[in-house]
């Protein structure tokens, strides 16, 4: 099946990394108590800068019609990488509308490091999140045990990469080689990732996605990164600087799913936009359906 970009957000040309490490019999590795370390210190500065915000956006933060116009294209139409090409920028061009079309069905998945604890608090986050994004979309999105599946995501730490790289291979048994590099030798500068694979016969309509997230993150970035990956695989792929209030900007500002967000989705989701649609196309209904809907302040 194609490949759709990962959506990451990296702070950083990433760098070599050593080999995944083996997990310690008593606790985590030193490479995984490391991260932790480094994580908690970036949530703490980021937090300290009056970043990583959680409500849905204030006065603060206005928006008009024309902004959530501009800032859907540029996050719908355009790519933040290359297609199959790992963390390689994209040539800027606009390509047709994604997203699914069937019922997403989304199940977590923990490393054997993950504490019980933690498993819980996050399969908590991940349930109410994709009833929310179902009650914003219209379109039916759950998450739940049991087979049937399609969106997976994926919680590990960093001492449950071999098993990471493993159970990635048997959903997706015949993954670009690139796409699964990046699984393998993520860099610290990498939070999460998602990657989304379209349906054989039609390549903007995905049918299977799976996101990465590190165990070793903090409950906040966790959260943040929960919030912004399983977004981006329903169909919001790209970032830009000028979204605001957003999580789809790599500014940190906004931790979790915002009411401008929550438009970009709702509109994302119309029965008017279809699979392929190119901006052009979709640019006189948006139009229509943001005046009809009365978004953003005028």
């Amino acid at each position: 099946m194609p490949v759709e970009p990962p959506s990451t957000s990296p702070q950083a040309r990433p760098a070599d990394v050593a080999p995944t490490p083996t997990p310690h019999p008593d606790g985590p590795s030193v490479r995984s108590q490391s991260l932790s370390r480094y994580y908690s210190r970036v949530q703490a500065n980021l937090l300290a800068q009056g970043l990583l915000r959680t409500g849905g956006g204030g006065v603060d933060t206005p928006y008009s019609d024309s902004d959530l116009l501009r800032n859907f294209e540029t996050i719908a139409f355009y790519d933040e990488y290359a297609r199959n090409r790992g963390l390689t920028r994209s040539d800027g061009k606009p390509g047709g509308l994604r997203k699914w079309t069937t019922p997403v069905r989304m199940k977590v998945e923990f490393g054997d490091s993950v504490p019980k604890a933690q498993r819980e608090s996050d399969l908590q986050t991940v349930t109410a999140y994709a009833a929310r994004l179902s009650r914003i979309t219209g379109h039916p999105i759950s998450a739940g045990p049991g087979a049937g599946a399609n969106f997976h995501v994926l919680i590990m730490g960093e001492d449950d990469r071999a098993a990471a790289v493993d159970r990635i291979r048997q959903l997706v048994p015949n993954i670009n080689p690139t796409s699964l590099a990046l699984f393998n030798s993520l860099p610290r500068s990498i939070h999460c990732l998602v990657v989304a694979f379209s349906d054989a016969k039609d390549d903007h309509t995905y049918r299977r996605a799976i996101a990465f997230i590190r165990a070793e993150h903090p409950d906040l970035m966790r959260r943040s990164c929960v919030h912004e990956e399983l977004a981006q695989g329903l169909g919001l792929a790209n970032d830009s600087p000028r979204a605001r209030p957003s999580i789809f900007n790599d500014d940190d500002e906004f931790a979790l799913l915002t009411t401008h967000d929550e438009e970009l989705l709702r509109l994302l989701y119309s029965p008017r936009l279809t699979p392929g649609m190119s901006a052009e196309e979709a640019r006189p209904i948006l139009r229509e359906l943001i005046a009809q809907r009365g978004i953003g302040p005028s």
